[in-house]
């Protein structure tokens, strides 16, 4: 009997994707865990000069919205192949934004720092994401997650993280038209090259399963880098302890 192997499975069920996954072949599978989504309202004006022209800056109730996300990788790997620890296992944290283009939502990144050099400069020369080397650690006691990261990419702006976070509350499913919804439920990327060339890579996953979050964060410089203060205000919080996720390599959008 033939084995129908993860994502083909996660692949099978897509009926609340906004618009069906791309035909082909999928390139690298994953998965995420104890992830922590920080976001903060920002007015559209602060961030619309930092978004290539390409592309239309997202908002919900008048706000763009930033945001800072830390979590971890395990089981990264290409199709076909294996995945390789410690290769396919590491920390990553993230800095990003909301865009749409042609009808598409999707995720800017600012960011994108990890504990894994070579998963840095493969998704640098793949994807044209903004990643960087960090001396990152990611450990869980109880149900808490005690996370720290420190970009060490040389001649790369300053970005740090230190914090301890954990779940609060049942798990949910966000509803259309929410802000979790607008949060959360994104099925692609966009990135730029260096000619502003901006592409998009299509990503497929389940709803996310989320939780409200309590946090309590020690170090959180990851704004400097763009020139941007987080405003003073408690950042909406919310937790999720697993996802499994397929990609797709970028195409240019037109």
């Amino acid at each position: 009997m033939e084995t129908i192997s993860q994502p083909d499975k996660l692949l099978g069920q897509v009926k609340h994707r906004p618009c069906p996954p791309p035909n082909g072949p999928w390139a690298i599978s994953m998965r995420w865990h104890d992830l922590l989504f920080m976001h903060w309202p920002m007015p559209e004006g602060a961030l619309r000069p930092l978004i290539p022209p390409a592309l239309e800056l997202d908002s919900f109730d008048g706000s763009a919205w930033l945001g800072v996300v830390p979590f971890r990788m395990t089981d990264v790997r290409p199709h076909f192949l294996p995945a390789i620890s410690p290769l396919s296992n590491f920390p990553e944290i993230n800095l990003r934004t909301y865009v749409t283009a042609q009808g598409k939502p999707g995720i800017w990144f600012f960011s994108l720092d990890a504990h894994n050099p070579v998963a840095v400069r493969v998704a640098r020369a793949t994807y044209r994401l903004p990643y960087f080397d960090a001396r990152m650690s990611c450990r869980t006691s109880s149900d808490e997650v005690h996370y720290e990261s420190v970009r060490t990419h040389r001649r790369a702006p300053e970005a740090k993280f230190a914090g301890r976070y954990r779940p609060s509350g049942e798990v949910v499913r966000s509803e259309p038209g929410t802000l979790e919804d607008f949060l959360t439920e994104r099925y692609c990327l966009y990135a730029a090259d260096r000619s502003g060339r901006v592409v998009r890579g299509e990503i497929h996953h389940q709803i996310w399963p989320l939780q409200h979050a309590e946090a309590e964060i020690e170090v959180l410089n990851m704004t400097g880098q763009i020139g941007l203060s987080l405003p003073e205000v408690e950042p909406v919080l919310h937790f999720a302890r697993y996802l499994e996720v397929v990609a797709w390599l970028p195409k240019r959008i037109t």
